[in-house]
């Protein structure tokens, strides 16, 4: 039996059920929120964060597009708890541990809260330059930290930091869509406050959510000629290279700066530099160039790519084939199959 669609009523069309964006974002943004909660590494705080995002979500969908506007008060108070907790797992998961005074940065919803009760002309002010100026410290954080973050692995080379610069993007992104809400309010357009709803504020959430668990949004970063190293360099770098070769420290996935650092008893800041000025690499080309020379062995010996890949301490195939070719200039298969493979041992 054929069915001509042009025969439903019309009146079926408004029965329809529709999800609005804010809230396809919401549910998204929960369900990464859970994967992430539930995996067994997962950087600190991200969990909560995602789950803040989602939790704004909803609340903008609740409000604009199914009127449940007694909810409309916790829409600034719950949306100014994204930037504090951005900020607190950026420091978390790249710079230091969590700290105890990290709880003062509940000031701002709290702050938000009070205006919102004693000052609600001020809401718009106050919820805008917490983006905007959380999205600032985190830019300004990266700008002031050596090239690799201390509390990240060494095998992510860029990654990590490119990925925090577009969360800030993000956050400075929302603060510009709350801007353009209280314009269309001032200037009699209110009928635009759904529409910047649904594109500022939802994809600013939802790429704050996603960038999160991102291995993208990367470019190998140029090598600098080697500047002339202090004799204090020279000493650091020799004792960095016979640890490296006692105890082979480079083939550890889980390897950071700031973990390379506390076994040198230096600074972070200290041991960047030295490595920088005397070899003329940041401190992850300078690891994973160990690395590289440790998976060729492990090739010529007649190890599968993804074997030596493993065994040589990297986590994905992306960064992996990407510095193989950086060192070698090939490809890890085509570096094999260039080279006999070693005799059996008798």
């Amino acid at each position: 039996m054929r069915i001509r669609f042009s025969s439903y009523p019309k009146a079926m069309d408004s029965q329809i059920p529709t999800l609005p964006l804010p809230l396809v974002v919401s549910l998204i943004l929960a369900a990464l929120a859970l994967r992430l909660a539930r995996a067994e590494e997962k950087p600190a705080l991200m969990p909560a964060l995602l789950a803040a995002c989602a939790l704004q979500g909803l609340t903008v969908s609740l409000v604009q597009h199914y009127g449940l506007t007694a909810l409309r008060p916790l829409q600034p108070v719950t949306a100014t708890a994204i930037p504090p907790l951005a900020w607190i797992a950026f420091q978390s998961a790249a710079r230091r541990a969590p700290r105890r005074s990290d709880a003062l940065h509940a000031a701002g919803p709290l702050f938000t809260a009070f205006c919102l009760l004693f000052a609600p002309a001020t809401l718009d002010i106050v919820v805008s330059s917490l983006f905007a100026g959380y999205s600032a410290a985190i830019l300004i954080a990266l700008w002031t930290t050596p090239e690799t973050l201390p509390r990240t692995r060494l095998d992510g080379g860029t990654i990590p930091r490119r990925i925090w610069i577009a969360i800030a993007a993000a956050l400075f992104g929302s603060a510009v869509g709350d801007g353009l809400i209280a314009a269309a309010i001032a200037t009699d357009r209110a009928d635009l406050v759904p529409w910047i709803f649904g594109t500022f504020s939802s994809l600013a959430l939802l790429a704050i959510g996603t960038l999160s668990l991102s291995d993208t949004l990367t470019t190998p970063d140029s090598a600098e000629p080697p500047q002339d190293p202090s004799r204090d360099d020279a000493d650091l770098l020799d004792r960095l290279e016979s640890l490296m070769t006692a105890d082979r420290l480079y083939l550890d996935p889980d390897l950071t700066l700031s973990r390379l650092a506390r076994r040198l008893g230096v600074p972070v800041k200290t041991l960047s530099a030295a490595i920088n000025r005397s070899t003329g690499q940041n401190v992850s080309r300078y690891i994973n160039a160990r690395r590289i020379a440790h998976a060729c062995e492990r090739l010529t010996a007649g190890d599968s790519v993804t074997t030596a890949m493993f065994e040589s301490g990297f986590n994905t195939k992306s960064n992996f084939n990407r510095e193989f070719a950086r060192v070698t200039g090939q490809t890890p298969s085509s570096w094999k199959a260039a080279r006999p493979a070693a005799p059996p041992d008798r």
